[in-house]
């Protein structure tokens, strides 16, 4: 995709990946709009990037998935790309769980993971077929190829929205619209908590690698760790998930 010149939809744009993608494309000439719940905290986003545009969505809700859509392309119908950032992340042991009271709260993380992306992408593309340049990008995550076991709905989400991505990418190849996954390893951000990605790629140097990629004109990119995950064998992949899951089962207790 090119790089300048677009005008940029990032969901969870306002922190983390998201955020660290909006400067860099604020920076490269586009016109950037972000997303999230929270309005003090896009407030803070737009007082770091001057000319950073907000708009406070909650994706959970398909009213406001539809919402966004009908105003994006109403008040900036050039927009031409959409980075489906927004996620979240819960470990947790299936064994202590309460899944009769407490569904609610995992399901979130299918609501935000899989359905609000499945969906924007479906709104968008067909108007970004009618454009002479446009990219969808899913951000999916190297846990959608090797799972985390203790983050075990976490992983299964990423793992579908790759899918996704995949069919999607096929489904428009014919037209302008390039289909993008990035898929990172553990970047140092809140994701899932305060202090959970800690040991995890900085931030600055994750973003400018996938940036490279993204001018390089790969459709999948990976980053540090996950790069060698998107192509593992079968056995290496269970070999994997088992050291991990040994190696982090100890702090779900």
């Amino acid at each position: 995709m090119k790089l300048s010149n677009n005008t940029i939809l990032i969901t969870g744009g306002s922190t983390g990946i998201g955020f660290a993608f909006a400067e860099r494309f604020v920076k490269a000439g586009n016109i950037v709009i972000v997303t999230g719940r929270r309005e003090h905290v896009l407030q803070s986003a737009k007082e770091k990037i001057p000319g950073l545009i907000t708009r406070v969505s909650d994706l959970d809700i398909e009213s406001e998935r539809a919402a966004l859509f009908d105003w994006v392309t109403a008040n900036y119908p050039d927009v031409n790309v959409l980075v489906n950032n927004a996620g979240i992340q819960q470990r947790f042991d299936v064994l202590k769980t309460d899944a009769k009271n407490d569904w609610g709260y995992f399901n979130k993380e299918i609501t935000t993971n899989i359905e609000a992306p499945f969906h924007l992408a479906m709104l968008f593309a067909p108007f970004f077929a009618t454009k002479d340049d446009a990219a969808i990008i899913n951000v999916t995550s190297g846990l959608a190829f090797t799972p985390f076991a203790i983050a075990p709905i976490y992983s299964a989400t990423k793992a579908a929205l790759h899918s996704f991505t995949m069919s999607l990418r096929q489904q428009l190849s014919e037209t302008s619209v390039e289909v993008i996954e990035v898929a990172p390893p553990a970047v140092n951000t809140d994701l899932g908590g305060t202090g959970l990605h800690v040991h995890g790629e900085p931030l600055d140097a994750f973003a400018d690698g996938i940036f490279a990629g993204l001018a390089e004109g790969l459709k999948e990119i990976g980053y540090g760790t996950s790069v060698a995950r998107l192509r593992m064998s079968r056995d290496d992949v269970d070999a994997h998930v088992a050291n991990m899951y040994n190696a982090f089962k100890g702090s779900l207790q």
